[in-house]
Formats: C-alpha cells, structure tokens, sequence
C-alpha cells in the first residue's frame, strides 16, 4: 500500500489534506511537532531538528511538502530533506509555495526548481492568499477584525482568494493520481477582490462596520512591528503588498474546477460559514489571547 507523509499535517491545508487522503486505500503518515490522534501513523517532526527526518521518511512513497515558516532561507532545509527523501526511494513530492514565489526565486522558488529537475514524480501547489487568514488568529488581518479593521498597503489592487480547503482537495489528486502531475498548479478562488470589498461583504455579513485602511508601504510595516510582527516579516508583507497594489495577483483560475471536478468556493460562502468567528469581538479576543 502507498504511505504517504504529510508535513505540516497540523496546518490550514495539512488537516484537510489528511481527511481526504484517510479516505483513500492509502496509508497516511502525519508529521508535526505535537503528534496528532486520528488513523493512520503519526511521527514527531521538526524541520529544525535533522534527527526526527529519517523516522518520518521510513517506507514512505508520497510526501506533502509544507516547509518551515518565518524561515529566510528555507531552501537551505528542504532541499537537504528532499535529497534524503530521494535516497531512500521517495518518487513522489507534492510541495505548498505559493502564486506570490516564482521558480527559482530563493526560498520556496529554489525548491520548486530542484524538484522539477530531480523529483521523478512531482507538482507544485502556487495558490493566492488563504481565505483563512481572515480566521487564524496569528494572522494580522484576523487579529484586525477584532478590532474592525483591515489595514494593507493594497490601494485599490485586488486578490483571488482562495478557501484552503480548496487546496488541499487539489494537494489531494497531486498526491493519488494514478499519472503524476509534473508542473505547477496556481490555485485561486472564483473571484478576485480588492479589500475595499473584503470590508464591504464582511460587514454585511456580521452587521458592523468592518473598515479597510490603506496606507502606504512603510506605514503598514510600521503598524505591524507596532502589532509585534517581526520587522523583516513585515517588510516581506509589505512588499506583498505593494505587488497587490501593482495588479500582480489579480488574476484567477480554473484549476480547482479543472483537478477536482467542483467548483472553488466563494468568499461570500466562506464568510457565512465562518461568521460566528467574528460576531463577538470581545470574547474572540478574549480566548485568542
């Protein structure tokens, strides 16, 4: 039977994953740092920690790749990972990057193009920005809305957000396909917004008023550092979004639709589903804390 490994098991795309491929006649491993509970086989693992690779690599077959987070140089720790995978006789890599990181780029970049050009088997997940930071409490524009508010060097620039869920069902096919994949597949939702209307349809959703702040590059960096964000983090996402801002990401596709047969949920569905979320900023700030 194929074993298949799944970094980052814990995560927004790593969880659904799991469920999906718990229902295939697969046997799944998962890999986290705090072991989960479930089916299937479960494993201590840390990028940092080289001594916990090889058990999380025993008997494998498939790996999701989900590197490191906050990591400059990730490339300098995956792709040492993936050559030992190699070796061991893993034929088939299925890595999260993202719409944002271009082949060859460093980081993520640099390992989209050692698996093109050593992974017998592989694809590489490039989606837009997750609806789900808008939930995850880590995340500055969830811990914003506490306080109703969005604030983003943006402009008027738009993004085809896209339902994490939505990435793992594609990170699924990648990774049980009977044929390979063998490219990139960028992922986005069925519409591109700006978050002048991110503001708008949440606050009809929860009945408040939800505002989008724009502000300039250096200002948003500043409000983030203030907001404990390390500061070439929010140097990072600052650039992000000066792209937003330049009409890089504007774009959407039908790759959803096109590897799992259904269409990519909307944000205005997401927003209803998750709305409780946000009713109660207090108590939300409350048990975040």
């Amino acid at each position: 039977m194929i074993r298949i490994l799944v970094t980052g098991a814990s995560g927004s795309t790593g969880r659904p994953l799991v469920e999906r491929l718990r229902a295939a006649p697969v046997t799944v491993r998962t890999a986290t740092r705090t072991g989960l509970s479930g089916p299937g086989e479960h494993v201590s693992f840390d990028w940092m920690d080289p001594e916990t690779h090889d058990a999380a690599l025993e008997e494998v077959d498939r790996i999701y790749l989900l590197g490191p987070g906050l990591v400059a140089e990730v490339d300098a720790i995956v792709i040492p990972f993936v050559r030992r995978a190699l070796d061991r006789g893993v034929r088939r890599f299925v890595m999260l990057s993202a719409s944002a990181v271009p082949e060859g780029t460093p980081g993520l970049g640099a390992v989209h193009a050692f698996l093109r050009r050593h992974a017998p088997e592989w694809a590489v997940l490039q989606p837009s920005w997750f609806m789900q930071n808008f939930i995850d409490p880590r995340h500055h524009h969830a811990r914003g809305l506490l306080d109703g508010q969005l604030v983003t060097a943006t402009a008027d620039g738009r993004v085809g957000f896209v339902d994490a869920r939505d990435i793992a069902d594609v990170a699924a096919h990648a990774l049980l396909d009977a044929e390979p994949h063998d490219t990139a597949h960028v992922i986005t939702g069925p519409e591109a917004l700006g978050y002048d209307d991110v503001a708008a349809r949440l606050s009809r959703a929860l009945g408040r008023t939800i505002e989008h702040r724009a502000v300039e590059p250096q200002t948003l960096v500043r409000h983030l550092v203030d907001h404990e964000i390390p500061e070439p983090y929010a140097e990072l996402l600052a650039g992000l979004d000066r792209d937003i801002r330049k009409g890089e990401h504007a774009q959407t596709t039908d790759t959803v639709m096109r590897i799992t047969g259904h269409a990519p949920r909307s944000f205005d569905a997401f927003v209803r589903e998750y709305a409780s979320r946000w009713s109660s900023p207090r108590v939300a700030k409350t048990n975040d804390s």
